[in-house]
């Protein structure tokens, strides 16, 4: 099967760093494809981010449907652009943050998300409610370490991450640590081992998603809220993502 790990963002040290976690995550005969955008920002940390970046991940989708991709990971904890994504793939599209927490939820009794700047919290608390898990998620967590600090070699950004969960652990009751950013793939093993509790990843745990319901045949349903765009005419510089 073959896999696309969409990075919202254009910063390739990032795409790289989702792609190789994502390929240590897939099993044997899962081909992944990791991919920025050609156009959008260099970082996603809210909502107007969020929108513009949400036009780059339907074009990368689109590319891959010419490619032969049998599902998408979007992998940005804004789930950014994940609706629309789902009404133009034939196969599943799955965002991080809607993997993780869910795998999560099978693993303990609770989670905090640990995120990085503190402008991103309504949105992954939006996110929370969205996805049914208010009775999970004990509280969103953030850290004010700007996305692009993980990027940084030789910042002190994992050590402030590792005592931010520490602080979650001991004062939010929650016994598994989500990661709030896809930026923080690589770091969820050394903070699992430093914690003493599970640290999910949504780029590892989206990538597993993706193969059981690849596996399964299963895919987005056209019966209702993810049924195709309607054909209409789009104006302007808009006019190349009109629905086909």
């Amino acid at each position: 099967m073959k896999i696309k790990v969409i990075n919202p963002n254009t910063t390739q040290s990032m795409t790289d760093k989702i792609g190789g976690a994502a390929r240590e995550a897939a099993a044997a005969g899962t081909q992944i494809l990791a991919a920025s955008p050609r156009m959008g920002p260099v970082s996603i940390e809210g909502h107007y981010d969020e929108a513009i970046s949400a036009i780059g991940v339907i074009d990368e989708v689109l590319k891959g449907e010419q490619e032969g991709v049998d599902g998408y990971l979007i992998a940005c904890f804004d789930d950014p652009g994940l609706g629309a994504a789902r009404e133009m793939a034939r196969g599943p599209v799955v965002g991080i943050a809607e993997a993780a927490m869910h795998t999560a939820s099978y693993i303990s009794g609770g989670f905090s998300v640990v995120a990085t700047l503190h402008r991103s919290r309504i949105i992954l608390e939006h996110l929370v409610r969205a996805y049914g898990m208010d009775h999970k998620c004990r509280k969103v967590r953030t850290t004010e370490l700007a996305v692009l600090d993980l990027e940084v070699e030789g910042s002190d950004a994992q050590s402030i991450i590792i005592e931010e969960c520490r602080r979650a652990i001991a004062e939010d009751g929650s016994d598994c640590i989500v990661l709030g950013c896809a930026g923080m793939a690589d770091l969820a093993a050394t903070i699992s081992r430093e914690c003493g509790v599970p640290v999910v990843d949504g780029v590892t745990s989206g990538v597993k998603v993706l193969e059981g319901l690849i596996g399964l045949g299963l895919s987005t349903s056209r019966a209702g809220g993810y049924a195709r765009p309607l054909n209409k005419t789009y104006i302007g510089s808009m006019a190349q993502y009109e629905p086909k």
